[in-house]
């Protein structure tokens, strides 16, 4: 177990550094610098006083390696735009994709696995089918849809806030648009494995003895047929700890993801370095939880 653990720390360092790298890289090889968009007002006498003051004058090859340097020792510079250590701002705005994620994660499974356990259960029935046929909605629309769509019925009724953080309320409309998507993928994932339980000589030999099917269906059936989201869980919790661009910039929600947009704008090359850094990060990591939770949940993964 332990080897196991040494390698994917070994695993999340080299994704880091790969992703992070390839990141600023390519943010500096393409055209244009921070300087170039933000000294547009001021001539080109401004933007070279500009870019020598932050160093975009030299060889990218030396930016990347005082960077490499500084980000050995977790310095991942300074953010041209925010005129900030890097290492100060992710944190707060990952506090806040981190908050939005672990309230669409519970979002999506006190949704999707009922639903999964009750439309993998009987095979045909207006309940059945109406579940089957949102989540195919859901997993068909892109996150960019759904978020336009509630933040559209949110601002035509007035029922809940859109954009910023405050009050629980804000949580809503961001919340929803990530979760429900995923909400409906548990949904099929565990419909799908609940057909297959069901058929399973115990679970007939179970309802023979007069065991209700209610308690076969939700104690063992549900337990039984959770190895498939469990095998995702993990990954899921790592997409959505990474931010969402669509959801966070039309929900106007200060997150991991909207701030990756805005250095990506403003090619603060320094700032998408930490952003990806961060999200390859929290993929990692993710990915770990989902090994795991496969082995807690079927003890034949654990080998």
């Amino acid at each position: 177990m332990f080897i196991y653990l040494l390698r994917r720390v070994v695993f999340a360092l080299v994704l880091v550094f790969t992703v992070s790298s390839a990141s600023l890289l390519l943010t500096r090889a393409a055209p244009g610098d921070y300087a170039t968009s933000d000294g547009l007002r001021g001539g080109r006498e401004r933007m070279k006083v500009m870019r020598e003051r932050y160093g975009l004058d030299r060889p990218v090859l030396e930016q990347y390696l005082r960077w490499l340097g500084g980000a050995i020792r977790l310095d991942f510079g300074y953010s041209l735009a925010y005129d900030r250590p890097v290492t100060d701002l992710i944190p707060e705005r990952a506090a806040n994709t981190a908050l939005l994620a672990m309230t669409a994660l519970l979002v999506a499974t006190v949704v999707g696995l009922p639903l999964g356990v009750v439309a993998g259960s009987r095979r045909g029935g207006l309940l059945a089918g109406s579940v089957r046929l949102a989540s195919v909605v859901l997993l068909s629309l892109p996150p960019l849809l759904t978020s336009l769509f509630l933040v559209f019925v949110a601002a035509r009724t007035g029922w809940l806030p859109i954009g910023g953080i405050g009050t629980a309320s804000h949580l809503v409309i961001p919340a929803a648009a990530l979760g429900l998507p995923i909400a409906a993928l548990f949904e099929r994932l565990q419909a799908q494995a609940m057909q297959e339980v069901i058929g399973q000589p115990y679970v007939l030999a179970a309802l023979a003895r007069g065991v209700p099917r209610s308690r076969i269906l939700w104690r063992d059936g549900l337990k039984a047929a959770l190895r498939p989201v469990a095998s995702v869980y993990g990954l899921v919790v790592a997409t959505l700890l990474s931010g969402s661009f669509a959801v966070e910039t039309v929900t106007s929600w200060p997150g991991l993801g909207r701030l990756m947009l805005e250095a990506l704008q403003a090619r603060d090359v320094f700032l998408v370095a930490g952003c990806a850094a961060t999200g390859s990060l929290f993929l990692a990591c993710g990915t770990l939880l989902s090994d795991v939770a496969l082995a807690v949940v079927d003890p034949r993964a654990r080998e």
